[in-house]
């Protein structure tokens, strides 16, 4: 490896300040006549360099951490991936969702531990220790397999054992062993197959040679009636909205495997079939509208032909808004039932907006809704009167930014913090009821932020924090909006954070980091309709490509009852209808 590139070895940290340095400089400039004047000066002019840009990273401390961020250099904000993070305490657990996937730490562990002996296809049996993360899953997680029974070819349940069989008898012991029924030994068989299959029927054709009429094989009943199934809309919706695969690298995809589709004919699809299944999307934007918990937020979008117009009016002047950003937004509604709604809308409203364009649907006979959000003004909808809550998270995050530059101070509020989610964990474990829940985090928590903030308001007053310094601002952040981030301890129900609209928004990342652009708005529109249902559907444990294809094979019952048909109740109106369905 000749050409590893050097590391350079971290110098040490020498505590110095910059006028015991000048003072360095000055002795050794009077008592030795090595150096030249000009020399001394640039030495001297090096030092001042060194502390102004110490102060200048002391200032934007911040700013530098984001910059960290953007190139990677930082990927998480887990406790114990922060700088002198604490171990192995268990009142200090890592907040839930607080890194920045926010998928709640969770590992991607989802089965039971593979014996070293086993063949790489069982579903588990052993029972040797398998570290979290291994990547392995049980038969049971296969959830969307094929289920084949394989009975004994020789025995069966009843039948005598036949290894007591072969045992030689004796006056003092028959052995008379009986067969009885145990959980099967489950062996799962992946393989491969293309994302998008086809089947070319060959249907034999016959001519008279006398009067030339041809005579032509009806297709078999498994055929389809159109050319392109509703599992080929669902797929390619799936593929592209769920998953983050552009056309054009589907299209290439398909090609390889032998099914030329090309990325226009994919578009063409996945629109007709929104434009079928656009009924299930209004209603669930009129039930999110219902829910009694809301969360919103926003990002980011590429719009082209809408970016276009924005440019061409403000060079025309002719533009009725300063405003130039795209974004989408996130609304997520959490139902009285138990069921949650993932409403996309994209344009150049932002977060409050669009939650006020779903709210206005709302029951008016229904009390307002309980809101969570981040602190930001525009995620506050307009003449809607709600409950609002601000995310525990975000206010977290100012200090975690902050964290090399004052250590002892952040580690206080992280700390803190980290008390306030082990009693919400531990409330969720008891299954608690919302009120009980409340009155858990009163008892526990309510100390424990009433200590904190007491501890803030004396970093001000002290003068103990520059209160327009960095540190100044993030305390600030918490203090002026204190009673949105307590309003768990004083509303049943109220959440910490707002993680779980964050997790939404990362459908739309991952679009946005591998499709990069929406070409027009209404491409955006079809857009928001797929990530609505795909996401919604995964809120509720429910498979969407299963829900898909259901709404694309029923648009005439889609349209009469699109109530009927929420991922949480379609199965029961599909079984309903199995004896005399018909699919349009």
């Amino acid at each position: 490896m000749a050409n590893r590139r050097k590391r350079h070895r971290k110098p040490e940290r020498v505590e110095a300040t910059k006028d015991e340095l000048l003072g360095i400089i000055d002795r050794g400039r009077a008592e030795t006549s090595t150096l030249g004047d000009a020399e001394w000066d640039k030495l001297r002019g090096a030092v001042d360099t060194l502390a102004w840009v110490q102060e200048i990273l002391a200032t934007n401390a911040r700013a530098l951490a984001r910059l960290r961020e953007t190139f990677g250099l930082t990927s998480t904000e887990k406790r114990d991936a922060l700088p002198n993070g604490k171990d192995g305490d268990p009142d200090n657990a890592a907040i839930p969702g607080d890194d920045d996937d926010g998928d709640g730490g969770n590992s991607g562990d989802g089965g039971g531990p593979v014996p070293g002996d086993s063949p790489p296809n069982t579903g588990g049996g052993g029972d040797s220790p398998t570290k979290p993360g291994h990547g392995r899953n049980g038969a049971d997680d296969y959830t969307g397999a094929a289920v084949v029974p394989v009975p004994h070819p020789e025995l069966k349940p009843g039948d005598p054992c036949p290894e007591c069989a072969k045992a030689p008898l004796t006056n003092k012991q028959r052995r008379r062993g009986k067969l009885y029924e145990q959980p099967p030994s489950k062996v799962v068989c992946v393989v491969g197959r293309a994302p998008v299959q086809a089947t070319v029927y060959e249907c034999q054709r016959l001519r008279c040679h006398l009067c030339g009429k041809v005579f032509t094989a009806p297709l078999p009943p498994e055929a389809a009636r159109r050319k392109y199934d509703a599992t080929a809309a669902a797929m390619i919706a799936l593929l592209k909205y769920g998953s983050g695969l552009p056309y054009n690298r589907l299209e290439r995809l398909e090609g390889s495997l032998g099914i030329p589709l090309p990325a226009s004919t994919q578009w063409e699809i996945a629109e007709a079939a929104a434009n079928k299944i656009a009924p299930a999307h209004a209603e669930l934007v009129r039930q999110c509208a219902q829910g009694v918990r809301v969360y919103n937020d926003d990002t980011s979008t590429r719009v082209l032909a809408l970016r276009a117009a924005i440019d061409q009016a403000q060079q025309d002047g002719t533009a009725e808004t300063d405003r130039t950003g795209i974004f989408t937004t996130a609304v997520v509604g959490e139902l009285g039932d138990g069921h949650r709604v993932a409403v996309f809308r994209t344009g150049r409203e932002h977060a409050g907006e669009n939650l006020g364009a779903v709210l206005k649907q709302r029951d008016p006979a229904r009390p307002a809704p309980l809101h969570m959000c981040d602190g930001l003004k525009h995620n506050i909808p307009r003449d809607l009167e709600t409950i609002v809550a601000n995310c525990l998270v975000h206010a977290r995050r100012n200090f975690v930014e902050l964290i090399e530059v004052f250590p002892d101070e952040c580690w206080t509020v992280i700390d803190e913090l980290a008390l306030v989610y082990k009693h919400d964990e531990e409330a969720r474990n008891l299954e608690l009821s919302e009120a009980a829940r409340m009155a858990y985090h009163q008892e526990r928590s309510a100390p424990v932020m009433t200590r904190l903030r007491t501890w803030m308001d004396a970093q001000i007053a002290d003068k103990i924090v520059e209160p327009n310094g960095t540190l100044g601002v993030a305390i600030a952040y918490m203090t002026k909006r204190w009673e949105r981030l307590t309003r768990f301890l004083t509303v049943p129900g109220a959440p910490l954070d707002n993680n779980i609209c964050e997790r939404a928004l990362k459908k739309i990342i991952l679009h946005r980091k591998n499709a990069l652009f929406f070409k027009t708005l209404n491409g955006a529109r079809v857009g928001d309709c797929y990530f609505t249902l795909i996401h919604t559907a995964e809120l509720n444990g429910v498979n969407p490509f299963d829900y898909l294809v259901a709404l694309i094979d029923h648009p005439r019952e889609l349209r009469e009852s699109p109530a009927d048909w929420m991922p949480w109740n379609y199965g029961a109106t599909l079984a309903a209808l199995a004896p005399a369905s018909t699919v349009e």
